[in-house]
């Protein structure tokens, strides 16, 4: 009857409307007292939850991405992307991906990606002739780059719902190869849909003005260098390298750039805030859901069901991929991770299958879930950028889904596109 309790309150809550941390906390609350246990245990695993000294990767990556973006990181960079690749046809949709890919080694975050390359390509491609619904589109799926590139701060969240125990340094090594695999298949989908509508090419500036521009974008691009290349080496942790981020970060955007105002970083400093606070609060919340799910011993009960079902640990990740698809449509992806990771990491390491390469499956297959309606917050920033309806992107963005899900299905079955590159480092 106590998992009645637990889902049920949640699942309630759910449908009316309550924000997900509220969803959490007060499904916990009602399963605690219901079992007969003392109601402050809820708020010592809330208080634990968000206790972790990893945790302060987070914030400090939020506050280094916001830098980045209004500080002119963001548009230097699209300069430089665009001077490569502009002249591909409908380049403007392959400079969005390749600028995508740039900055999500910078920012860590889709939504941010989607708002700071959405806000300067969007109006930029329809300016051009290129329809609203495609430069959406476009700027939405390639947004999730960001969330397999370091510093993913969806990783850490990942790693510390695993318990801690799964290295940050190879999760951000591990999505490498899978971010760059759908950055190709999403400028391969660019370029076939553009071909298909007639989009045009971009002049191609010359060789001179491209090197000018990667000048340019050095001191923003090497904060991807600096991230990767010092917690691989173990010069510093995650959590370190997210504090040098935000210092390099204001530094490059205050003396280098001169572009960073008062104005601009007060909004800074309020927008991060505003982020942690609710992803601390969340992380807090489904630590008490994780305890109880823990202490009533979900995990070993559904992987019991699972393998009832079947022993085959490709139909084992094949179930799991379906059922995240379709949460992921209506739970945010920081939420789903904490939630579903003690579930579901016991069970596939149970059937063999590697904790990093699951961590890299999970995140690529959430990150799917924002720009799925009726959540898909990534996919309403850049609809809100382009200034059309939800729905009239939702009409044409299915090659750019087939290409997210192909690569999915890639990262799922063939484990040496995510564990390679970590057993370099090793």
């Amino acid at each position: 009857m106590e998992y009645w309790v637990l889902f049920g309150v949640f699942g309630l809550l759910m449908v009316v409307g309550t924000p997900i941390a509220f969803c959490l906390g007060i499904a916990s609350f009602a399963t605690i007292v219901y079992i007969g246990r003392p109601p402050v245990v809820v708020f010592q695993q809330l208080n634990s939850g968000v206790g972790a000294f990893t945790l302060l990767a987070i914030p400090f990556f939020i506050f280094a991405g916001d830098l980045m973006m209004r500080g002119g990181i963001a548009a230097r960079i699209i300069a430089f992307a665009g001077s490569v690749i502009g002249h591909v046809r409908g380049g403007l949709g392959q400079v969005n991906v390749l600028a995508s890919t740039l900055f999500g080694g910078i920012s860590g975050s889709a939504v941010a990606e989607a708002a700071a390359v959405g806000g300067i390509m969007i109006p930029q491609m329809k300016a051009r002739g290129y329809g609203a619904d495609y430069a959406v589109n476009v700027t939405s799926m390639s947004a999730l780059i960001a969330l397999l590139l370091p510093p993913s701060h969806n990783m850490i969240i990942y790693s510390l719902s695993g318990g801690g125990r799964i290295s940050i340094a190879d999760l951000f090594t591990a999505g490498v190869i899978p971010g760059l695999l759908l950055a190709v298949a999403l400028m391969i989908t660019a370029y076939v849909v553009a071909r298909k509508r007639g989009y045009p090419t971009e002049p191609f500036p010359g060789f001179a003005r491209a090197f000018q521009y990667f000048l340019v974008s050095i001191p923003g691009l090497l904060l991807i260098v600096i991230i990767f290349g010092g917690v691989r080496s173990g010069i510093f942790t995650a959590t370190e390298s997210s504090c040098i981020a935000v210092i390099y970060a204001f530094l490059v955007t205050l003396l280098v750039y001169r572009s960073m105002s008062w104005s601009n970083f007060v909004h800074c400093v309020t927008g991060a805030v505003r982020t942690t606070a609710m992803v601390l609060f969340i992380i807090g919340a489904a630590a008490s859901f994780g305890w109880l799910m823990a202490y009533l011993r979900v995990a070993p009960i559904l992987t019991e069901f699972v393998g009832q079902l079947t022993s085959d640990p490709l139909m084992v990740l094949l179930l799991i991929n379906v059922l995240l698809l379709l949460l992921g449509t209506f739970m945010d992806m920081g939420p789903l991770i904490i939630i579903t990771t003690p579930i579901f990491l016991p069970m596939v390491t149970a059937f063999g299958v590697d904790p990093v390469h699951f961590g890299v499956i999970m995140i690529l297959n959430l990150g799917i879930g924002l720009n799925t309606p009726p959540l898909g917050p990534v996919q309403f920033v850049a609809a809100a950028v382009g200034k059309i309806s939800i729905w009239t992107a939702m009409k044409s963005v299915w090659p750019f889904y087939g290409a997210g899900l192909v690569v999915l299905a890639m990262v799922t079955y063939i484990p040496a596109l995510s564990l390679w590159l970590p057993s370099l480092f090793r």
